[in-house]
């Protein structure tokens, strides 16, 4: 449904996959694994559901399918530059749509980076669903009080990444913040239940909760 795109990140390019459903944008942020077709699947999905959906190409043309290969990606990544590749994706949809407002949605890292981004682009992001968001960088904390975005979260009780404990913590910092932020912890699941390529983790029925409310999220704010 889709196609491979290059937009301008901050005096260099990026690229992405677009799928294009003709409706408010949609920024995707991959796992630590990259633009694996996975993510690409999902960016199909957005665009099924009649939204405009960016993947960008964070690692830039690289990728893993072993977890020591991706976490050695994710941790090399040059956050510097993925924030302007993140905004750059933020105005080709912007661009693409005709519409100021964006909605960004990340898995893993990229559940990270969806808040990370919404506090770097309180401008043009208003609903932010971050999916087991990790991040895995002390200096990329963001600052939390620049949200503007509404947030509703998907997490797994079985975490040994971002468990509920420091969940409810995050929950509470936001909205004693005064921000709008509704943080979900679906019991029995594990880290990546949302990922139905791999069917040691995947949760069908987490999965279909949360994927309704993410797209009821989305249509409601954008």
């Amino acid at each position: 449904m889709g196609e491979m795109v290059t937009f301008p990140s901050n005096g260099s390019t990026c690229d992405g996959y677009l799928a294009d459903g003709g409706g408010p944008g949609v920024i995707v942020i991959q796992e630590w694994w990259g633009l694996v077709p996975h993510i690409r699947d999902v960016a199909d999905r957005f665009a099924a559901e009649g939204f405009t959906a960016l993947a960008p190409d964070l690692y830039h043309g690289e990728s893993s399918s072993e977890p020591d290969g991706a976490g050695k990606l994710m941790m090399a990544l040059n956050l510097a530059t993925a924030a302007k590749d993140l905004s750059g994706a933020v105005e080709l949809l912007r661009q693409r749509t005709g519409r100021e407002h964006v909605g960004a949605v990340g898995y893993c890292m990229g559940g990270g980076l969806a808040l990370v981004l919404a506090c770097q682009r309180p401008d043009a992001v208003a609903a932010v669903a971050p999916y087991y968001g990790v991040i895995p960088w002390e200096s990329a904390q963001p600052d939390w009080s620049a949200l503007a975005a509404k947030v509703v979260g998907e997490y797994a009780e079985n975490d040994g990444f971002f468990g509920p404990e420091p969940v409810r913590a995050l929950e509470s910092q936001l909205r004693a913040l005064g921000k709008d932020a509704t943080l979900h912890i679906h019991a029995g699941c594990d880290h990546a239940f949302f990922n139905d390529t791999r069917p040691e983790v995947y949760d069908a029925a987490a999965s279909a909760t949360a994927w309704a409310r993410t797209v009821s999220l989305l249509r409601d704010t954008l």
